[in-house]
């Protein structure tokens, strides 16, 4: 799986010159054929997590869901690669990926279990492994919906957007919104109004075993319906949305899990500080400083 936009070249260089050394088969989407060698299998994107014995996401955590959404139904190990600029989910930077490679060929790896919202929206089934969110549409009024958990109604919202996430997506739209911190290590629903004008104005915390369904009101503006990031619905003025929990969806490869906690604790108690980029470098442990300028200093290829 490639950044839609970035220059992946490099990364996939380094994956290319290592499965011809190990005698390993490449496949890449059909549609990003002219991105990858000639050496490289193009196959239709419905089709290459069936075929493949593993997914490696080149990008940042959009990257990475997309990865997890397409081997949903078949879940495979998903490696991600690092050229985003934050990143939660991505653990490998290029440099490392050869030694990661072996390892992920040797299976010497723990898998770390996602969870997903397998959710109905006005009819579509969709996932999504952060959250799904209705959001208002500028100039057009407000997103007014009502929650029903288990077919019993809690209540209704007004607001700038609603968003359902997962403990993953906890620190993404929802927190942005206001919601809590939920730990990857837990399974709950989080429900977060954004810029709330009247009805439920705090997070809900949901149980996995709960059904979720959102109606929109009658007087609700058109909204649009967005599945991790992604539009899916840009001007919906009616219908429903139903969630599910549904865990062990997406497994993701991880070779040091302490490791990668560490470094998502430092930059989740960056999010807060309100510095510019230059100033955030003095704060970073002198480990990830020198990783940091060395990649700065590199050569483009």
């Amino acid at each position: 799986m490639l950044h839609p936009t970035r220059d992946v070249s490099e990364v996939v260089g380094i994956i290319e010159r290592w499965a011809s050394g190990h005698r390993k088969t490449l496949l890449v989407r059909a549609e990003d054929e002219h991105r990858v060698p000639s050496c490289v299998e193009p196959v239709p994107a419905d089709e290459l997590a069936g075929r493949a014995d593993a997914l490696i996401s080149i990008g940042g955590d959009g990257t990475m869901l997309g990865a997890l959404r397409m081997a949903v139904r078949d879940p495979k190990p998903v490696l991600g690669v690092h050229l985003g600029r934050l990143g939660f989910l991505v653990e490998v930077e290029p440099p490392d990926l050869p030694r990661a490679l072996s390892r992920l060929a040797a299976k010497d790896f723990t898998v770390e279990s996602h969870a997903c919202l397998a959710c109905d929206v006005c009819g579509d089934d969709v996932v999504a492994f952060n959250d799904i969110a209705l959001v208002r549409q500028p100039g057009s009024g407000f997103v007014t919906a009502t929650l029903a958990v288990d077919g019993q109604r809690y209540g209704y919202y007004r607001c700038d957007a609603l968003v359902v996430s997962t403990p993953t997506g906890s620190t993404a739209y929802s927190y942005a919104a206001g919601g809590p911190l939920i730990s990857p290590a837990a399974d709950a629903v989080v429900v977060t109004p954004s810029a709330p004008m009247a009805g439920i104005s705090r997070s809900v915390v949901l149980a996995p075993e709960e059904s979720i369904r959102l109606d929109l009101r009658p007087n609700s503006a058109a909204v649009a319906v967005e599945m991790d990031g992604l539009v899916i619905k840009e001007a919906a003025t009616e219908g429903a949305v139903q969630i599910r929990y549904r865990r062990d969806a997406g497994r993701v490869v991880r070779f040091d899990p302490q490791r990668y906690q560490e470094r998502n604790q430092l930059k989740l108690s960056l999010l807060d500080l309100p510095f510019l980029p230059d100033q955030l470098r003095e704060l970073l442990p002198e480990e990830l400083r020198r990783e940091r300028d060395q990649r700065e200093l590199e050569p483009p290829c």
